[in-house]
């Protein structure tokens, strides 16, 4: 099989832990280069993960004509920066999410990666799993009826020191974790938003801590989500919830967001429960599989131009209505 040469921009956790080994179960990819702002920790990671190469500036890579692809997991505040230098150099570019700080951003970057013919795909690998399709496939089967509300739930530990605590680099819960709500949310409705209400808790550092909102839709359907770095301070602890509300029946679930192996959600309908059960790839290799058929197949991305907009448009009003935009470090 044909495989597309990656090169992997830094060097975190989410990177170590979750996307290099879905990268290395992918068909269709091959570890060409890692770079690190350490060059020791860049070596180790091509030690660990069996790339080609290391290197210890992110321009090097950049510069490395061999490398097709680059995934970039860098911190949020620094994805404009490297995800246009990356497309500049004709390379195509699976970002962490959220892939922007606000939707000026992102419509930039999608701009950059057209005019330099080449894929930018926003990373939220969970959208690429069975499960979602499923979930899809449940509404769209009518099972529930059609939907009245969707609620979700995201809550993880508090940080005694971490860069999502601070805000030059797009740190609190909602760039964290409430992206991974409405993207959930925007997938299941299929509408755009016409009301949002929001209120966040804020930190010193001007940074939100836990944050609500409440959405209608177009279509009619209303939803709400709950966002926070609440439980305990770092721990392994956290809460995932989704509820799809029909007129018909309701499905609900407890997933955690990115989940593969055996997975299970239930649909109530007229006094009787349903359990499905799914097993389900790893996500971090299905969207590395995903962009590599867009690359050498001509696939259009799962997660498109127009869907990562939306959703950071709608991210923007959330912000607007909380006041994150003039909250400042106390």
């Amino acid at each position: 099989m044909e495989k597309v040469r990656w090169g992997v921009l830094g060097t975190a956790n989410i990177a170590k832990n979750c996307t290099i080994p879905g990268m290395k179960m992918a068909e269709n990819c091959h570890l060409a280069a890692i770079a690190g702002r350490n060059p020791d920790k860049a070596r180790a990671f091509k030690e660990e993960f069996g790339f080609e190469k290391s290197y210890g500036s992110y321009d090097e890579l950049l510069n490395d004509d061999e490398v097709e692809a680059v995934y970039i997991p860098l911190p949020n505040g620094m994805h404009l920066q490297w995800v246009k230098a990356a497309l500049e150099k004709k390379k195509h570019v699976l970002c962490e999410k959220p892939l922007a700080l606000n939707s000026a951003d992102a419509a930039e970057m999608f701009r950059t990666a057209e005019e330099n013919g080449v894929f930018l795909m926003e990373a939220y690998a969970y959208l690429h799993s069975s499960y979602v399709e499923s979930l899809k496939n449940e509404i769209k089967g009518g099972i529930i009826g059609n939907p009245v509300f969707i609620r979700s739930s995201f809550i993880t530990q508090g940080y005694s020191e971490d860069i999502r605590l601070h805000r030059d680099q797009g740190g609190g819960a909602m760039y964290d974790l409430g992206c991974y709500c409405t993207t959930m949310i925007l997938s299941l409705t299929d509408s755009d938003p016409v009301f949002v209400k929001a209120s966040s808790e804020f930190s010193d550092e001007g940074v939100d801590m836990m944050t609500s909102a409440v959405i209608r839709f177009e279509n009619g359907i209303r939803a709400s989500f709950d966002v926070g770095m609440i439980l305990g301070t770092d721990t392994d602890a956290r809460y995932d919830s989704l509820y799809i509300y029909g007129e018909k029946g309701s499905i609900r679930s407890d997933v955690e967001y990115n989940q593969d192996g055996d997975v299970n959600y239930r649909i109530y309908t007229d006094n009787k429960v349903t359990e499905k059960k799914l097993t389900v790839k790893q996500n971090y290799c299905l969207e590395t599989e995903q962009l590599g058929r867009c690359i050498l197949n001509g696939e259009k991305p799962l997660v498109s131009p127009e869907f990562s907009i939306r959703n950071s448009k709608l991210m923007d009003s959330i912000f607007a209505e909380t006041g994150y935009y003039d909250i400042r470090k106390k």
